[in-house]
């Protein structure tokens, strides 16, 4: 049985890719700007493949298997609390708990309630509002107040499943920055770099489902052809057989008169 197959529920396999770049994180304004946000350096995309098709009710093996993975375990890159640097995983994770992140918003004016609850101006400009503190974040406009406090009175702009979306945490995660971040004074440089990232990062999943609908599209498409071909088929036959029994028609009462005239000429000899 091929991997991947029904019934198929052997431990996945996986390979680093280190070919696999993501050029949202290393153009010059994303650099400028994760600079400025106390971000360069501090975050980073790697990718992996495997060799079995993903099964959602397989979740949590498939995440056992990639952190047991020697080639996981190899390459995979964690930023260390103590030095700040870079390291490998190193060693076998004991226990893990996976965590379903939608990736369901495709279109940027998932932000545009940021304008109509007026937490952004109409000029791109970020409101402020007196500073307070949510430990370890600064809180000095009603951006970070959506994001940060659950009693603010504009909390709920955004809904739990809204949070939840791959879009919305990344978002979060640029407005938010490092520990000595230079907030933005306007959105825009948050959307835009939110936007290049996201595509950058999922659109490999997009590509996969188009695929996969083009594939069902083409065995549509062949069985309609196929049983197009039937009809066409069938119909011709049925045509022709009508062709012939018209034909044949003529001739009937001719059959007929010839077999009653054979018949009487046996019986009378």
């Amino acid at each position: 049985m091929a991997a991947g197959e029904p019934g198929d529920l052997g431990v996945y396999s996986f390979r680093f890719l280190p070919q696999k770049t993501f050029q949202s994180l290393s153009t010059p304004q994303t650099t400028s700007r994760l600079r400025q946000w106390s971000m360069l350096g501090r975050i980073e995309a790697q990718a992996f493949g495997f060799d079995q098709t993903f099964q959602t009710y397989r979740r949590d093996d498939f995440i056992m298997d990639f952190f047991k993975d020697p080639n996981v375990i190899s390459n995979l890159k964690l930023l260390s609390e103590s030095s700040g640097e870079w390291i490998t995983l190193g060693t076998e994770v004991k226990k893990v708990e996976a965590i379903n992140v939608p990736c369901t918003q495709l279109s940027m004016s998932f932000f545009n309630r940021l304008y109509d609850e007026a937490i952004v101006r109409d000029n791109g400009y970020i409101v402020k509002c007196l500073d307070s503190f949510c430990d370890p974040f600064l809180i000095s406009d009603e951006l970070r107040k959506v994001l940060l406090l659950e009693d603010s009175e504009k909390y709920e702009v955004f809904s739990q499943p809204d949070r939840e979306e791959f879009l919305f945490c990344l978002f979060k995660h640029l407005c938010l920055g490092g520990a000595l971040c230079q907030y933005e004074d306007v959105i825009n440089p948050y959307l835009e770099t939110t936007k290049l990232i996201y595509k950058d990062l999922v659109r490999i999943l997009l590509v996969c489902a188009t695929l996969q609908q083009r594939v069902m599209n083409r065995h549509f498409l062949t069985l309609l052809w196929i049983l197009s071909s039937v009809m066409f088929t069938f119909y011709t036959t049925v045509t022709a057989w009508g062709m012939c029994l018209n034909i044949f028609s003529g001739y009937l009462y001719l059959l007929f008169f010839l077999y009653q005239f054979f018949v009487l000429t046996l019986i009378y000899r």
